[in-house]
């Protein structure tokens, strides 16, 4: 069973939550609720939870300051937000997952479901030291890549593209290492948009400070700074020399 409480200064997001664990979650126990950051420190003290639902806006301190308040977090966390807040790219950047109210109720069961089978295979709690460094940098530098075993944090300085495969996407990294991930490109090409990462093609996205030429020949391709070649779409180059002078031009 996992232990959860909620800290929302709504009520009526409170009693949504309390209906839909109660209606959907079985495997859920609610302790209690808060409706501010200090009773929020409180309730999690006094209940020591598995999981806390936590709203982003909050009396007393937003949900990152109640964090960087409490010494030992070895909980997990779903953030409850109203609207799309400016530290949900560093929230993803960190893999927490994160709710909109209004609440959809698939939306979180299935935040839920992922707590409970990261939990059932033994993988530790959120890495709340990434997650707070993330929000306080003006762009997250620790990006969150899914593994078997759980989660590794690489820099996006160090990811020279990524691949399309299928379902799946291929990150090529400056150690030589390749990971397979199952997240789209579509996926990191969001998550890196503060980057200096550019789509060439439909399979392929680049980290401009990788690119060590660009031939025109052979249907025209970039070469990258381990060597691989990258081929670009023909409707891309215009863009893509429009880009790179203008990041070059800024370096």
């Amino acid at each position: 069973m996992i232990k959860a409480v909620i800290i929302d200064d709504e009520q009526k997001a409170i009693k949504s939550i309390e209906l839909i664990v109660k209606e959907y979650c079985p495997n859920v126990s609610i302790l209690g609720n808060a409706s501010s950051a200090n009773e929020g420190i409180q309730l999690i003290a006094e209940t020591n939870p598995d999981l806390v639902f936590l709203d982003v806006e909050m009396p007393q301190g937003n949900g990152f300051e109640m964090l960087n308040r409490i010494p030992e977090r070895n909980f997990d966390v779903i953030f409850i937000t109203a609207y799309n807040h400016y530290a949900m790219k560093a929230i993803k950047f960190s893999a927490v997952d994160y709710i909109l109210k209004p609440i959809d109720i698939y939306e979180f069961i299935s935040a839920v479901n992922k707590i409970e089978e990261k939990r059932n295979q033994g993988h530790s709690t959120t890495d709340f030291e990434v997650l707070l460094n993330n929000i306080k940098a003006d762009k997250p530098t620790r990006l969150a890549v899914p593994i078997t075993e759980g989660i590794e944090f690489v820099d996006p300085k160090n990811i020279i593209y990524i691949n399309a495969d299928r379902s799946y996407s291929e990150i090529f990294l400056t150690n030589a290492k390749k990971m397979v991930v199952s997240k789209s490109l579509m996926d990191f090409q969001e998550l890196l948009s503060d980057h200096s990462f550019f789509r060439i093609h439909k399979s392929h996205l680049i980290n401009l400070d990788h690119v060590k030429k660009f031939i025109r020949t052979d249907g025209g391709y970039v070469e990258m700074t381990n060597g691989e070649r990258v081929m670009i779409s023909r409707r891309k180059k215009d863009e893509f020399i429009e880009v790179m002078n203008n990041y070059i031009n800024k370096k």
